[in-house]
């Protein structure tokens, strides 16, 4: 169930918006400047003092819809274009929302809002949750949310039910939705022969993940390669495991705002000694946990959940990480 937008461009497997990226490094109070007149209101009003009356009318106006748009941005994108961390390289949109971004860049372009920059910010509109048919968004096989009929399957931000779906391809699984992340990277691990897939993620995931590296980095720590055990989970696949020791059936997994993670810098498929003690075990799980602790701290907005699991025969330790919007622990 493919879906396209025309000012929307393919570019090296990549879906790139171009006006975005001009934007890139823009936080939300520089696009408010950007969005800004020459002169604020009272400062129109004090320049046209003596004007005629249409004169100072029309340019009241202009003022007026140019902080319309500026609530635009705001409504659609609440921080910085990048994330907290600087290091998001896509952004997922319902298609309205894309559409009123569209306006709104187009209107900060003109008024010379930011250069562009080097590197491209993707920005990935999303299916609506409407877009699930008899549990399948087109030929991938999702099933139901725990909640989903309570709620008469209408899409709720952090609620019942995923917002939208972003369509994963062939073409696109290696799109760089931060720096240190794939597309691929959060995919559900089953139905690898079905395209298009449909993916939930959500941003602060991405950030939250992100600023754990960083902070990892500035403790010291090698963690150029995080590897996702586990990303998006379809609620038919987490259903396969639920119950005492297996997965929770209300899994964050199911709303895309939860990853299990390991740094695995030396790529051997398991975590490495991260606190250099000739040993992989419970406590370098815990080096990521200090690390996450510390980007709550910092960053209200991305707390959530943090939990740390044991190795097994079938893999080594790895912790939960989530933004969930509350604290939870365990393990």
């Amino acid at each position: 169930m493919p879906f396209t937008r025309p000012h929307v461009a393919a570019l090296t497997g990549t879906l790139a918006f171009a006006a975005l990226a001009a934007l890139a490094s823009a936080s939300r109070p520089a696009l408010a400047a950007a969005l800004a007149p020459a002169t604020k209101l009272d400062t129109a009003i004090a320049a046209h003092d003596g004007a005629d009356a249409p004169a100072l009318a029309t340019r009241t106006a202009d003022d007026f819809a140019v902080a319309a748009e500026r609530a635009e941005v705001a409504a659609v994108l609440p921080d910085s274009l990048l994330g907290q961390s600087g290091k998001l390289r896509a952004r997922f949109v319902l298609a309205p929302d894309a559409d009123r971004l569209d306006a709104a860049i187009a209107r900060a372009r003109a008024l010379g809002a930011a250069a562009p920059r080097a590197s491209e910010l993707a920005v990935l509109p999303m299916l609506p949750f409407a877009a699930k048919v008899r549990g399948r968004v087109g030929p991938y096989h999702l099933g139901s949310w725990p909640h989903e009929r309570r709620r008469g399957g209408v899409g709720v931000a952090g609620g019942a039910v995923p917002a939208g779906f972003i369509e994963v391809t062939p073409r696109n699984r290696d799109l760089r939705v931060s720096e240190h992340f794939r597309l691929a990277d959060f995919v559900t691990k089953n139905q690898h022969d079905v395209w298009p897939k449909a993916l939930v993620l959500r941003e602060p995931l991405l950030d939250k993940l992100e600023l754990v590296i960083a902070e990892l980095q500035r403790m010291g720590v090698r963690a150029n390669h995080v590897h996702v055990m586990s990303g998006f989970r379809t609620p038919a696949y987490n259903a396969q495991s639920v119950g005492a020791g297996g997965r929770a059936q209300d899994s964050r997994h199911q709303y895309g705002d939860a990853a299990d993670v390991f740094v695995d810098d030396d790529r051997d498929g398991r975590m490495d000694d991260l606190n250099r003690d000739g040993r992989v075990d419970l406590r370098d799980a815990d080096v990521i946990v200090r690390a996450a602790e510390r980007v709550e701290a910092a960053n209200p907005a991305l707390v959530g959940g943090i939990g740390r699991y044991r190795a097994t025969s079938s893999h080594g330790p790895f912790v939960h990480i989530d933004v969930r919007g509350h604290r939870a622990r365990w393990g």
